[in-house]
């Protein structure tokens, strides 16, 4: 069912606005300021992430706080990338940073983990918006073809986010307060909303009337919502052939095929499954959610090991990530610029795949011993993946849609590398909290069973570890080590999934935009399954 409200259809027809050399130079500087405000949420978060489940107590929520924040952003990204087709980017992108910014605040003030994780669902539901936007703006105003070279520039926020970040959020833990780690938020918000305010001004809007996909939006929201139960409490807060599971998974399954059958009919489907016939675009939004199964799991996890059994304080955790984040950058950027000079991409999500499943098979043989050195290695070969993987899936999606139906289409990739995050940090969660317990109460025998059941795994913060003796300090190293061996052993065989998928990605050459801004060189059509692709 769809319902009017007052908006313009005629975006989806209209050419794009000739944005020239300098004033896509502008508009970028205020996408650049709310892409780092995105990057810098989670990466912040992260190592506070120990010291927070200590402080409000539950080692069984842990997940949660960064699910909660992922499952929102994902199943609002859809909505907010059609909402961009239809009503227009600007009004929604500057919508979504306001509610990103409330959620911050929130989340700073939260007293207990129920608040934390609500507050970080409303987060999620304006972060959602804040990537698609970006995408989705960026798409719009320059062709796949010339794309390279003004990525480049976006990537130049990437040291910021994923070195600055887990620096700052470690500091802030140690010294200041992690709820400032949600504060920090704020005054960077502040400067992304006036900026991006005046310099998309510029962007089409809307002039008459569309139909928005209500009940679209919410069975999305419900078979997602769901399925993200189903993997979180499956074998953990419940037996997986209990009723609570079974009855989850029916709903999701009839959640989902009721989406599928509204999405077909719809006016102006949240998700159009028309995108899907395109071959590319179905190869790299499948690889999209393996990369965001990795790439979040491992962002949330190492901290662990590294706090716990490492000895790190949070300061030198995020240090600690830099050789990932580095690796990522560096590739990042020379994939984008051989994709500007080469216009050839297809190497680069194979190379990707086969990095991140090696990475996390390194990840799997950690334990007590392994050295920071070692650890920083194998941050490099997950890293150097992750950058093969993150912009380029991105650019083969859009180039494989129409512009009509650029911000659906964005929405839909970011949707499933989002899904994977979400299901990558709900499933490696439940299996490294359910293995440290077990492992814990073997190691540690009857003091190990009832610090079990009496809080200390779940309220144990990396300080109330120091004051243990040594023999509880040594058994709950092994149990976290256990852990993450568990959880990164799942995440390799997942991603192995994901080299399959990048072998049958094939080349399209990247278009210009017809009748639009950019060069007239390249205009290449968008490919569908039925088309001949060049190898």
């Amino acid at each position: 069912m769809t319902q009017t409200a007052p908006a313009s259809a005629g975006a989806e027809t209209a050419p794009p606005a000739r944005f020239t050399h300098r004033e896509i130079m502008v508009t970028m500087s205020g996408l650049v300021i709310a892409m780092l405000l995105a990057m810098l949420d989670n990466m912040i978060v992260a190592p506070a992430l120990p010291t927070i489940v200590g402080d409000l107590g539950g080692l069984n929520h842990l997940a949660w706080v960064t699910t909660g924040y992922i499952l929102a952003s994902t199943a609002a990204t859809p909505i907010w990338g059609k909402l961009g087709d239809l009503i227009g980017r600007r009004i929604t992108f500057l919508s979504s940073i306001a509610i990103f910014l409330i959620g911050s605040a929130l989340c700073g003030m939260s007293q207990n983990m129920g608040e934390l994780i609500g507050f970080r669902a409303m987060q999620g539901l304006g972060a959602g918006g804040l990537m698609v936007g970006v995408m989705s703006v960026l798409a719009e105003i320059v062709p796949p073809r010339d794309r390279g070279k003004y990525q480049g520039v976006m990537m130049a926020v990437m040291p910021v986010a994923m070195i600055g970040g887990p620096l700052a959020g470690g500091f802030i833990t140690d010294h200041l307060s992690w709820r400032w780690a949600f504060y920090v938020n704020l005054p960077l918000g502040v400067v992304a909303l006036t900026v991006c305010w005046f310099v998309l001004a510029k962007l089409p809007r809307s002039s008459g009337q569309v139909r928005i996909d209500w009940t679209g939006a919410a069975l999305l929201t419900v078979w997602i919502t769901t399925l993200v139960l189903i993997t979180s409490w499956g074998g953990t807060e419940y037996d997986w052939g209990s009723a609570m599971i079974i009855g989850l998974a029916v709903i999701t399954v009839v959640a989902f095929a009721a989406f599928v059958m509204v999405e077909r009919r719809a006016a102006e489907p949240i998700m159009p499954l028309s995108v899907f016939a395109n071959r590319n675009f179905t190869l790299a939004g499948a690889l999209s959610l393996v990369v965001g199964f990795a790439m979040f799991g491992g962002v949330t996890l190492l901290p662990q090991f590294q706090q716990y059994v490492q000895g790190s304080s949070a300061t030198n955790s995020g240090l600690l990530l830099m050789p990932m984040m580095i690796a990522a950058m560096a590739l990042s950027l020379a994939g984008g610029a051989v994709i500007s000079r080469t216009g050839r991409y297809r190497a680069l999500p194979i190379a990707g795949s086969l990095l991140m499943a090696v990475g996390l098979a390194l990840f799997a043989t950690m334990g007590p011993d392994t050295s920071r050195t070692i650890t920083a290695l194998y941050m490099v070969v997950l890293g150097a993946g992750m950058g093969c993987l993150m912009q380029t899936t991105m650019l083969i999606a859009q180039n494989s849609a129409p512009l009509r139906d650029m911000g659906a289409a964005t929405g839909a990739a970011t949707f499933l590398r989002n899904m994977g995050g979400s299901l990558g940090v709900s499933v490696l969660g439940a299996l490294y909290t359910h293995t440290l317990a077990d492992s814990f109460t073997s190691a540690a025998g009857p003091a190990g069973d009832a610090g079990k059941t009496g809080g200390t795994v779940a309220q144990m913060t990396p300080e109330a570890l120091r004051a243990l003796p040594e023999a509880v300090r040594h058994a709950f190293a092994k149990a976290v080590s256990d852990g993450i061996d568990t959880a990164f052993t799942w995440g390799a065989s997942a991603a192995v999934l994901g080299i399959v998928i990048a072998l049958f990605i094939r080349h399209v050459p990247l278009r210009g935009f017809t009748g639009g801004s950019g060069t007239d060189a390249d205009k290449a059509p968008v490919a569908t399954a039925a088309e001949p692709v060049t190898g």
